[in-house]
């Protein structure tokens, strides 16, 4: 009896012991429910729904004439919603997936019609919302796709039924004209910020927008809503001083000069001398392929010993001074000249050892500079140094783009001075400039000892609307006497007629400027690798300085002085700039053409507007032909006709007698990507004009 009740007695335990736990259970649940219930909801959504950044278009990147150099360009995601249309309505799905799937496989060319529909057909079955159709489509080709069955609204009967297609935005930076300045214009990244991209990338990038996502099956997120929650704004645009042009002659004409020579690395920049405006940049690197690449800025990052380039500031300091004259008589010996532990030695030997200074400039004796400067700085080698930083030689430019290197200009206090510091400072040694440091230096000169730092950037535009505009900043007001300015600028000018630069004048227009020939320091060995870096500073026209140069080419193999391997990028690079910019012509009242009686010249499809400037400065009258043919202008007129060039997006031109250029800036604003073969003018084209064709088709321009 007594065991009974003791299963009795654990039995009914038990029991209440379930009940207790099943009552616990049930107020668990209900709290859950009515008291956290909000907290959880508000975790469980937190994962499945979150807020995403819908990236603002990057603003523009223009170049002084107006020319896009860096753009972003929308792209989509082109992905499929199988269950736009609802279930119940299956019938109607299936009447149009087929064609649907004939389309895709049409366009895209990347799958059979058949593939594309089991894909189709799978979705569908599987409900998916979110299925990926294609990457990377661009704005045009979206516009094709919203007119595919499914794909655009649609009404059957009574009832109307959504898109099937979601379209995610992302965009695309893109260079129009792909490698020009494509270092200058930069880019930004989380690591690194570089060129104008990089230093405007507040500006540039605008503000993000916001879109809510929701995570379904597959771990795939799909918007909650086809539009953005937050609208993004769109970044400003940059006017750059790059000019379009001349930074295509710069660029090829470093690249030939380089090529030629054999060199590694080498730089060239255009300023103009007024406005401190950069209106070409071009900087290449020998790639391990033995290609020419633009991979690192060495017009503005490169440090290095500048050589006889810098005697224009030896010698500066010393006209200013009143120490010598032009006329100023040097012995130079057979050009050695003996210092402590040391002999400096001119690459030539002397016509004869008495010359004056304006010879020894002209000839780039290292012998007579640092005699000069020795015989009358060495008592006292600060006066001197505090020359050259008063000049603001020893300090940045402060350059609107990044990277800039620290340049070094000693003095007797900087721990590196030794006895032999001031000679070999004075013939470009013991001392670290950037090129377009060594160019700011002869820009001040050619702009009368007015010293301003370069500028890259001239306005930055919103919608338009102008946000700042900006002024080169003046590092000096006048860094010398005007006489000590005038006396210089005498020199380069000779250096031109007379000494090592004569091979690079031009009977059109006059120049001034210095050759520059230095040994690069290697690390390990010092000097004795026999490492050159060529050099050639200066400007033109010498009587009226419109544009300021330098061209620093390093380590080349096929001769290694300035005036051969620098200078002939200055000549062509100088000679290409004065056929084009015809304000440095002066009046063409003298050279006007009398049209009447003769032949009518050839004329090419061209600009109306740069046909109209050029028969403008030349006194001819310009018609255009489209406007005689459809009777807008009287055929009785005399003049140069010719037919302004249509370029439609999409629309093949005819670029047949055009030269490389013209051919490719015409092909590539229709669309076309373009590929050469041969030299001369377009005598074939493998597109017939006036066909329409997807954009970016390619098509083969022959040459002769």
């Amino acid at each position: 009896m007594n065991i009974r009740k003791s299963i009795l007695k654990r039995v009914y335990l038990a029991f209440g012991l379930m009940v207790f736990g099943a009552l616990a259970v049930f107020a668990k649940l209900l709290h859950l429910q009515y008291v956290d219930g909000e907290k959880w909801r508000n975790i469980a959504d937190s994962l499945t729904i979150q807020e995403r950044v819908v990236e603002a278009a990057r603003g523009n990147i223009y170049s002084i004439d107006g020319s896009l150099l860096a753009t972003s360009v929308p792209e989509y995601e082109i992905r499929f919603d199988a269950m736009s249309i609802p279930s119940e309505y299956s019938d109607v799905f299936n009447s149009k997936v087929d064609s649907l799937a004939s389309k895709l496989a049409s366009f895209f060319k990347d799958k059979s019609a058949r593939q594309y529909l089991v894909m189709l057909k799978e979705a569908r079955n599987k409900k998916q919302r979110y299925m990926l159709i294609k990457r990377g489509v661009s704005h045009q080709d979206l516009k094709v796709l919203k007119t595919f069955p499914l794909f655009k609204s649609f009404r059957e009967g009574k009832k109307r039924f959504a898109s099937s297609m979601v379209a995610v935005r992302q965009n695309k930076r893109i260079l129009p004209f792909k490698n020009l300045a494509a270092r200058t214009i930069g880019y930004k990244n989380d690591e690194y910020r570089v060129g104008l991209e990089g230093a405007y990338g507040d500006y540039i990038e605008g503000k993000s927008g916001a879109q809510l996502m929701q995570r379904i099956a597959g771990g795939v997120w799909v918007p909650l809503n086809r539009e953005a929650e937050v609208a993004p704004v769109d970044g400003s645009d940059i006017i750059s001083t790059i000019d379009v042009n001349m930074q295509d002659m710069a660029q090829r004409a470093l690249e030939k000069q380089m090529r030629i020579s054999n060199a590694d690395e080498g730089c060239v920049v255009l300023m103009e001398v007024q406005t401190g405006e950069i209106r070409a940049i071009a900087n290449f690197t020998k790639d391990k392929d033995g290609e020419y690449r633009e991979k690192y800025n060495y017009a503005i990052a490169q440090r290095a010993d500048p050589g006889s380039t810098f005697k224009l500031a030896s010698y500066l300091a010393a006209l200013d001074d009143g120490y010598i004259d032009t006329a100023t008589k040097v012995d130079i010996g057979n050009g050695t000249y003996k210092v402590p532990s040391h002999t400096i030695r001119d690459s030539h030997a002397p016509k004869k050892s008495i010359v004056t200074v304006k010879e020894a400039f002209e000839e780039s004796s290292n012998v007579a500079v640092t005699k000069l400067i020795n015989q009358f700085y060495g008592d006292n080698p600060a006066k001197f140094t505090s020359k050259l930083h008063s000049w603001g030689l020893h300090e940045p430019l402060g350059l609107q783009i990044p990277g800039e290197g620290i340049p070094v200009v000693k003095t007797p206090k900087s721990k590196s001075w030794s006895k032999l510091s001031l000679v070999q400072m004075a013939y470009g040694y013991e001392l670290l400039l950037t090129p377009l440091q060594t160019l700011t230096l002869y820009n001040g000169v050619a702009n009368d000892g007015k010293l301003i730092a370069p500028l890259f950037v001239k306005e930055i535009r919103h919608l338009g609307n102008t946000v700042e505009r900006f002024e080169a900043r003046v590092i000096n007001k006048q860094m010398a006497s005007k006489e000590a300015i005038a006396k210089m600028k005498g020199m380069l000018e000779a250096v031109m007629r007379e000494g090592t630069g004569k091979r690079l004048t031009s009977p059109l227009y006059t120049a001034a400027g210095k050759t520059g020939t230095a040994q690069m320091a290697d690390n390990h060995r010092g000097y004795g690798a026999r490492r050159y870096q060529s050099s050639f500073a200066g400007y033109f026209p010498a009587d009226n300085p419109k544009y300021s140069m330098i061209v620093v080419i390093r380590n080349p193999r096929n001769g290694y002085y300035g005036a051969s391997v620098a200078g002939p990028v200055f000549k062509e690079l100088a000679d290409m700039v004065y056929a084009n910019d015809l304000k440095l012509h002066g009046t063409f009242a003298s050279k006007q053409v009398n049209t009447a009686g003769m032949r009518v010249p050839l004329t090419l499809n061209g600009s109306k507007e740069a046909s109209a400037k050029v028969y403008q400065a030349l006194g001819l009258t310009a018609l255009n032909w489209n406007s005689i043919s459809q009777g807008d202008s009287a055929k009785t007129q005399h003049g140069v006709p010719f037919i302004e060039a249509q370029i439609k997006e999409g629309v093949v031109p005819n670029v047949k007698g055009m030269g490389l250029a013209d051919a490719i800036f015409t092909m590539e604003n229709a669309g076309f990507k373009t590929k050469v073969l041969g030299k001369g003018k377009v005598i074939a084209q493998s597109l017939a004009p006036g066909q329409r064709m997807k954009i970016g088709t390619n098509v083969v321009l022959e040459l002769n």
